[in-house]
């Protein structure tokens, strides 16, 4: 007699991820590897793999704890604006990269706390303002950030005195990237995971059945905070240049984009965003025109089509091709 139990994966978690984490360590591996020959389609793929960290740390604070942090770009550009004043001052990179990262994470703590008051819309609408108010700082505070003007020549970072260049570079990206998924997949299949999850379907719920609410939102800000001042990081040495621009509210909605495009609350999610959207910056230049209405098309179509996003999308099929196998295995059992 066969029963659902035994028609089921005994690991599906392994196999289910472990597969296409393979497969997209993989890629991402092997692209600098396959355009090392033209060095502006390599530039673009290491900005993709920088989006693809920002997108995964937005994941974690919009898909999985039901927060919208639209000063994400911000917190990005604290920690570039302090890596390159570090490293200016005479710091290794590698030991500013995680002071800088952490700066990110404590700012986006402390710029976090209103969400333990406001919900939905109105927290949305308070990051915003957050997001406004840091952009206008680092307008206003020339002295740190050399204000609209930017800040231009950016050294890279060396590694035993050679400076990383070229396919070098593009290997530390794909790296930051890869990291970030797995420490994504974790977080998502650990206590912590679920307990981010049950505090996205009804926080006051997951307050009465004893879970700190305060406390892991605040632990997801700051990992979240974290994977964006990692990419800020690793993002101002590789472009060259910042400015108040390149952290703005824009790139925040840019990188929200991402995951609601992919499909929030999904590992996937983000990854098939940032490497469908990331790219149309620099492939359209020459038809800024078009950019944008293709991102607004592409967009509804997702929402009409797929509300869960991509990623959403196939995974609600897939549930909806199994439930009829899972029934048939269950009269099974049950004669």
């Amino acid at each position: 007699m066969t029963t659902v139990a035994e028609t089921k994966d005994p690991s599906p978690r392994s196999i289910g991820h472990g597969l296409p984490l393979a497969c997209f360590a993989a890629v991402a591996f092997a692209t600098p590897f396959l355009l090392s020959g033209n060095r502006y389609l390599a530039f673009v793929a290491g900005v993709t793999m920088i989006h693809i960290l920002w997108a995964s740390g937005m994941n974690l604070l919009y898909g999985y704890t039901g927060l919208m942090p639209l000063m994400f770009a911000g917190l990005a550009g604290i920690s570039a604006y302090m890596v390159v004043g570090l490293t200016a001052a005479g710091w290794s990179f590698w030991l500013a990269l995680p002071v800088g990262a952490l700066a990110a994470s404590i700012a986006g703590t402390i710029l976090g706390l209103p969400s333990l008051r406001l919900k939905g819309f109105y927290f949305t609408l308070c990051s915003l303002v957050i997001q406004t108010v840091v952009t206008l700082a680092f307008v206003y505070f020339s002295g740190l950030t050399n204000g609209d003007t930017g800040i231009s020549q950016i050294p890279l970072p060396s590694f035993a005195g050679t400076p990383l260049s070229g396919l070098a570079y593009d290997l530390v990206l794909a790296a930051s990237a890869v990291i970030g998924v797995v420490i994504l997949m974790v977080i998502v299949q650990s206590t912590l995971g679920r307990r981010l999850i049950a505090i996205r379907e009804d926080d006051e719920l997951a307050g009465m059945l004893g879970i700190n609410v305060t406390g892991y939102k605040m632990i997801a800000f700051f990992i979240g905070s974290l994977f964006a001042g990692i990419g800020g990081a690793l993002y101002a040495p590789y472009i060259g240049f910042i400015s108040p621009r390149s952290f703005d509210v824009l790139i925040s909605m840019n990188i929200w984009l991402m995951v609601a495009f992919g499909g929030r609350g999904t590992i996937w999610g983000p990854v098939i965003g940032a490497v469908l959207l990331a790219p149309l910056s620099f492939l359209l230049q020459e038809y800024y025109t078009v950019k944008d209405v293709l991102y607004g098309l592409l967009i509804i179509v997702v929402i009409v089509a797929m509300p869960g996003g991509i990623a959403g999308g196939f995974k609600r099929k897939r549930r909806e091709a199994a439930a009829p196998v899972d029934v048939a295995a269950s009269r099974r059992s049950v004669k």
